[in-house]
């Protein structure tokens, strides 16, 4: 039986490292030494901005096939490892840690105290309560293979450490410093590219209405398959909410192709009307309110009355038009644009403090079973390291949680069988 003399180093202290470690030393008992090495200054980073520093810890769906249907990479791939770790499993763990975690409507879920650092607490304590020794500012320059299975890793500014299992949990690989284990260790990289980003549109009309929100809205990309539905948020630089994330999430690689440069169609009314049910509603403002003015209130349901008056005018109707003197050629520009207003994108911002891109090390050279690589044994992979990217919701989170804790166990149970 392996002595404590056993090491197992994990790069990188974010959500999926400290899981992985915390599982591999709930296997394990006292019988390894297992050390967390993170370049930065500071730990779980992500953990503590996460959700507006409330962190969105996991979404409340627990069936793996579901669950898997919010990963634009990774989908089917997923689904025995979120069968291994399900999301239950994650809330258990949490609450047996003394973390309770509560759903909004949305199905996202966060802590009942709503604080971010009740999480990072959590992991930091539980890490430190099993003998988990975590350095920081501990950058990995070289990962070098032995004969006899080992591996020497050489940390900048400090001593080698010489293990038996290693553990690359470093993030998104389009960061240097998270990069560089994965290209000592030969893998294959698909590159990155960033993931749940919101739409820059030069559009001076829409400046005017930032912050209003269309509860149900459809967008689509023409020429393409990308389309999303859901709420939109108008911002001071474009569109945002939960059906761009999404869209620019699924359309991640797509998008990036051409610059993030391209025509976006909007149906503000989320697919509730046609051109008929549009010309019979307004049909039945010129009988009912012939004498009101177009612009006085919004007719379409979760359409707010300053997006209305900026479709009217776009249409080129004039603001004291009657609905009585509705001409049939405002009405046919009104459908079309309450339809499919066409929007020219011509860049990106980055959701909120949100940092997620698509791509990371390939998940054909991983054994998803327990998370090893499939070309060198010992190294093992976790988080958003790999090719694996979930939509905004607590999605990432999941896959961290999941990934790392497989590796860990999978850690554990090879080195003491």
């Amino acid at each position: 039986m392996p002595s404590k003399a056993s090491r197992v180093v994990v790069v990188g202290g974010g959500a999926a490292g400290f899981f992985g470690a915390i599982a591999c030393a709930e296997n394990s008992g006292d019988r390894l030494d297992i050390r967390i090495l993170e370049g930065a200054r500071e730990v779980l980073q992500k953990v503590r901005i996460s959700g507006g520093g409330r962190c969105n810890v996991t979404h409340d769906q627990d069936d793996p096939r579901l669950l898997s249907q919010f990963y634009p990479r990774g989908s089917s791939a997923l689904i025995g490892p979120l069968s291994r770790w399900r999301q239950s499993d994650t809330v258990t763990w949490f609450s047996a840690h003394g973390v309770e975690l509560h759903a909004e409507d949305d199905g996202r879920m966060f802590p009942v105290s709503n604080c971010s650092s009740t999480v990072t607490d959590c992991l930091e304590n539980a890490a430190s309560g099993l003998g988990i020794s975590v350095a920081r500012g501990a950058a990995v320059d070289g990962i070098e293979f032995h004969s006899d299975g080992g591996f020497k890793i050489v940390v900048r500014d400090t001593e080698d450490i010489f293990c038996d299992a290693v553990l690359i949990a470093t993030g998104g690989v389009r960061n240097a410093l998270a990069r560089a284990p994965v290209d000592l260790t030969r893998h294959v990289i698909e590159p990155p590219v960033p993931s749940l980003f919101t739409f820059r549109i030069d559009d001076p009309g829409l400046v005017g209405l930032a912050g209003i929100s269309v509860g149900s809205a459809i967008i689509s990309v023409p020429g393409s398959s990308l389309t999303s539905s859901g709420p939109v948020l108008v911002t001071h630089w474009g569109l945002s909410g939960p059906a761009v994330l999404r869209i620019s999430a699924w359309g991640a690689r797509e998008l990036e192709a051409c610059g993030y440069r391209f025509e976006l169609q909007v149906d503000w009314s989320g697919g509730t009307e046609s051109e008929v049910s549009l010309r019979s509603k307004f049909s039945r403002q010129r009988q009912s309110h012939g004498a009101r003015r177009v612009t006085r209130n919004s007719i379409l349901e979760g359409v707010p009355r300053r997006l209305w008056l900026r479709l009217v005018r776009m249409a080129g109707i004039p603001e004291d038009t009657l609905w009585s003197g509705l001409s049939k050629p405002h009405i046919g520009a009104l459908c079309r644009l309450v339809l499919g207003e066409a929007m020219q994108v011509d860049g990106k911002s980055l959701n909120k403090e949100e940092f997620v891109t698509c791509g990371g090390v390939n998940l054909k050279d991983i054994d998803l079973t327990s998370m090893q690589s499939r070309r060198v044994p010992g190294i093992y992979f976790a988080g958003e390291v790999l090719d694996v990217d979930g939509l905004t919701g607590g999605f990432n989170f999941q896959s961290a949680w999941t990934t790392g804790r497989i590796a860990g166990e999978s850690i554990a149970n090879r080195l003491l069988s």
